[in-house]
């Protein structure tokens, strides 16, 4: 099983939010870079990372910090928030990330989605974020009429690497991950899937590790890191085990 530690990024500072809300956010003192450090340390190889400066703008906003990541610590990163062009896509893979994730522009334009997954082969990661099951964009401020399941069906043979499923009312709370609708994900995904929002403790990462049968790659795990609910040291055990 692969574990994603988490690093949202808001004017250059590590944050975390509650079910998406920005007015509900938690930012925490150390840097996204000492952040990525402490979790090089730690033994982890792939990290996930999201601009929520560029979810909100569209615009790659955080790009010299996430360069400053990948080259200085020479780590594996997948990486979204506001890319929703092709020359988004290529700036990013230039600076050394390992993959994209390509959310609201490919929810918005399937066609955009199948493009970048043509050009760029296996670095494309589908990230559907769904409140009450249905797809939400644009920094999770709108809500589309589209389940995460239909639209899936639709797109499933464009070629992305992997799904990102994440239940935005669990994001930020810590209240066990929505397992049911991930398998749903699964069972329908021709790639495979990884577990995103309200993880909780260890317990929930080793439940996670027992769905491999299911399709699910991985998880990731990001306020329960921060607040000390779960340890590095045994999240690492947890993925060499």
């Amino acid at each position: 099983m692969k574990i994603f530690p988490a690093i949202d990024i808001k004017d250059k500072k590590c944050v975390r939010l509650l079910k998406g809300n920005f007015d509900q956010q938690t930012t925490y003192k150390q840097s996204p870079y000492d952040q990525a450090s402490k979790y090089k340390d730690a033994g982890f190889l792939n990290l996930h990372m999201v601009d929520l400066d560029g979810a909100l703008s569209g615009e790659l906003v955080n790009l010299d910090v996430i360069e400053n990541i990948v080259k200085k610590l020479n780590i594996s990163i997948e990486i979204g928030g506001g890319i929703r062009s092709v020359k988004k896509i290529r700036s990013y893979l230039n600076i050394g990330v390992d993959k994209v994730i390509l959310g609201s522009a490919a929810i918005k334009n399937p066609d955009f989605l199948k493009q970048a997954c043509e050009d760029f082969k296996d670095r494309i990661v589908l990230g559907l974020d769904a409140k009450k099951g249905k797809l939400s964009v644009s920094g999770w401020k709108e809500t589309t009429n589209q389940t995460a399941e239909n639209y899936l069906k639709i797109v499933n043979n464009y070629g992305f690497s992997r799904v990102i499923y994440t239940d935005i009312d669990r994001d930020g709370t810590k209240t066990e991950p929505n397992i049911k609708e991930t398998i749903n994900i699964a069972k329908i995904s021709s790639t495979p899937v990884v577990v995103s929002g309200g993880i909780s403790s260890i317990k929930d990462v080793k439940k996670i590790k027992e769905l491999k049968k299911f399709n699910i790659e991985g998880v990731i795990v990001g306020k329960a890191i921060y607040d000390g609910d779960i340890k590095l040291n045994e999240l690492k055990k947890l993925e060499n085990a």
